[in-house]
């Protein structure tokens, strides 16, 4: 059985909550220089890759992983009908925002958009929520230093993660809408839970165990 796991910030946040469900990684998982994508675990017949967090609900869905572990603004915004994701892990929070340079918020208000150009590497969860608005959203899609797109005219908003807010600050950008609360969520292959229900029904015992220890 295949876990795919995210590479970056939620990873470290993951590495207890691996060893308590009882897996341990081989020793080249926990080192940064290490090239291998595919590792071996504790746990006969069960490896962990790592990949990209939005490459995460690609491999799951297409059934390369069996299960995977995402945020829920990666899982919303490809929307693939063939994952379901039964746990939240209660890692990862932030949040997903609409943000506007800081000089030109005083005077703006959100309610009489009718088309915007927004920035953000979540175009079709973007396009969802402002359409929901009756607002037309004219996606850029970017995949990082999305902050620069207002200073620099590429768009005079953006639609991005929000966890501290610092690097929004540092850039003259401030939150002006909330779309929704993240965390990482546990998704399976829905062919895969039905082809292996006791194997794959384990593990999300195992997992949804450590989460009530967690908050007990």
């Amino acid at each position: 059985m295949i876990l795919a796991l995210p590479k970056g910030r939620i990873l470290k946040e993951l590495h207890p909550v691996l060893r308590a469900v009882g897996i341990e990684p081989e020793a080249a998982f926990d080192d940064e220089d290490a090239r291998q994508l595919r590792f071996s675990t504790n746990v006969p017949g069960l490896n962990l890759i790592r990949v990209r967090s939005f490459d995460v609900a690609t491999f799951v869905a297409f059934g390369a992983a069996h299960i995977g572990i995402a945020g829920n603004d990666v899982l919303m915004e490809f929307d693939y009908p063939e994952i379901y994701a039964p746990l939240d892990l209660g890692i990862g929070h932030c949040r997903l925002s609409v943000c506007e340079p800081a000089d030109i918020s005083a005077d703006d208000d959100p309610r009489s958009w009718s088309h915007i150009r927004v920035a953000t590497k979540y175009p079709r969860l973007t396009a969802r929520h402002f359409a929901a608005r009756g607002v037309q959203a004219e996606c850029i899609v970017l995949n990082g230093a999305i902050e620069l797109a207002p200073v620099l005219g590429l768009s005079q908003r953006i639609v991005d993660l929000v966890s501290s807010g610092a690097t929004l600050q540092a850039n003259g950008l401030v939150e002006v809408e909330q779309i929704a609360d993240i965390s990482s969520r546990l998704a399976v292959n829905r062919t895969a839970w039905k082809t292996r229900p006791r194997q794959i029904g384990g593990w999300l015992d195992r997992f949804r165990e450590v989460m009530h220890a967690g908050a007990a």
